[in-house]
């Protein structure tokens, strides 16, 4: 009996064919195949060599073709491109050994550079983490099927490599891919396309997935789309692997503790419903529901537009020296490092001896004396509050009277008393940069966090693919 080598061609030049494959064709007695490789093996076979084209879309004929050669004793190459394990002969063949039961007719295959990878190499270093691979096509494979799978590979934040993205009849389905992966990624995602890679007329373009126009592919397109990480540089795509973090593990521990952040960062970014928030809402909402664990943040976290970076820019620049927060739980929760770092101070009266005094002349809580003695001294200070709603809505009053004038509100409350009537008291006061965790929810982590997202917003820019932590 003789043998069948599958035998992968590469992507159609001479150079990305590898040697197995060219000693593999030389020892062929039948090379079976569409007519159109044959050119790319003219100088590997014997000249008493027999090609023998089954036309394109026959490979059941071509095997049969094959196993008939190889019953007669000869040594048969059937030739695809790209690696022939990727939607190509290999598993033909050997679903047809096995039903034909022919176990003495030997069968071996041997792998070729895919479309993908020989696409990956020339768009840069797009698939350097975990990838998968999916064809479009639904000659084979019912639609829902397909579509179930872009959905996995989209949310699983998998680098894709998509195979038959087009043809005459199959116009939309690239579309629906599209709009499938920009549910789960960012519009800013990179894109490389190649048509016809490794050959004479091959065209290599990168853009974004928001960008991506499916009208400028056809069916002999090979499309990678990047994964959260993946960035756009020199005209490459890379996806980093992560080797430049793993080398610096001599670093700091509080470094450590900052990467490790926006690792859980990254990782939280990959799962909001939304990808494209602005940079300084985002790092705000990261904030709050690496605290939380709560995802409903999503939902109730409200920014005044750019109100983030606005107050940071008032950090930076001196203009803002003093955050005022209604209990202690929450000054504690500040981080003293970034506080120190950029000479700001945070403070809490309620422990301060004049609060008792005047909650009791008074006759109110002592976080509402707390905010009034406050405005008395910093009445341009950052207020922060994640507990008292009196002491929120006391300092909208001062404000309605003139006597504060806040560099910015930080408005998360909780309770079911007076809470969220006091977020909505905050929101008419639209020269102060506010942010308001709405509804019941919030707390004094809640409220440190946040004014933590404030004094670290110079390091959101880690956030952006291809930034090292």
């Amino acid at each position: 009996m003789g043998k069948i080598i599958i035998a992968g061609l590469g992507p159609g030049n001479e150079g990305d064919m590898t040697l197995a494959v060219r000693e593999a064709l030389q020892s062929a007695d039948v090379v079976v195949g569409y007519q159109y490789y044959f050119q790319f093996i003219k100088p590997f076979v014997r000249d008493d060599c027999e090609c023998v084209d089954t036309g394109m879309k026959k490979e059941r004929q071509r095997a049969e073709q094959a196993f008939e050669l190889a019953a007669q004793g000869k040594t048969v190459v059937v030739i695809s491109s790209g690696d022939a394990g990727i939607y190509g002969m290999t598993p033909l063949i050997y679903e047809m050994q096995r039903h034909q039961a022919a176990a003495d007719i030997e069968v071996s295959s041997i792998p070729g550079i895919s479309a993908f990878q020989k696409a990956a190499s020339l768009l840069g270093a797009p698939i350097g983490h975990d990838l998968c691979i999916i064809s479009l096509s639904d000659l084979m494979t019912p639609w829902e099927v397909i579509e179930r799978r872009i959905k996995a590979a989209a949310t699983g934040d998998f680098v894709t490599a998509v195979y038959n993205p087009k043809s005459h009849g199959r116009y939309w389905q690239l579309y629906r891919l599209q709009e499938l992966f920009l549910q789960e990624r960012s519009a800013e995602t990179p894109v490389g396309y190649v048509r016809q890679a490794g050959r004479d007329d091959e065209e290599v373009k990168i853009t974004t997935l928001g960008t991506f126009d499916p009208e400028d592919v056809d069916m002999f397109t090979v499309v990678l789309i990047g994964n959260s990480q993946s960035y756009i540089a020199d005209g490459h795509i890379i996806t980093p692997r992560g080797y430049y973090r793993s080398e610096n593990s001599d670093v700091s521990s509080e470094k450590l503790g900052a990467s490790i952040m926006i690792e859980s960062f990254r990782t939280i970014s990959g799962e909001l419903r939304n990808k494209d928030y602005p940079l300084d809402h985002k790092w705000a909402l990261l904030h709050a529901i690496h605290t939380t664990a709560d995802f409903d943040m999503e939902n109730i976290l409200y920014t005044d537009e750019g109100a983030v970076e606005a107050l940071y820019n008032k950090v930076r620049t001196g203009a803002l020296k003093t955050i005022v927060t209604d209990v202690t739980m929450v000054t504690s929760g500040i981080r003293k490092g970034a506080l120190q770092r950029l000479g700001v101070e945070a403070k809490c009266y309620l422990s301060d001896p004049r609060v008792a005094q005047m909650a009791e002349e008074k006759g109110i809580t002592r976080t509402q004396a707390g905010i009034r003695l406050a405005v008395e001294e910093h009445p341009d200070a950052l207020f922060a509050f994640g507990n008292a709603p009196t002491a929120l809505m006391e300092l909208c009053e001062l404000i309605r009277k003139g006597k504060a004038h806040p560099a910015g509100i930080i408005a998360a409350p909780v309770g079911f008393v007076h809470v969220r009537e006091s977020k909505h008291m905050v929101k008419p006061f639209r020269e102060i940069p506010k942010i308001i965790v709405e509804g019941r929810k919030g707390g004094s982590n809640l409220a440190a966090t946040l004014c933590n997202a404030i004094l670290t917003f110079d390091d959101a820019a880690q956030l952006k693919p291809g930034r090292d932590l």
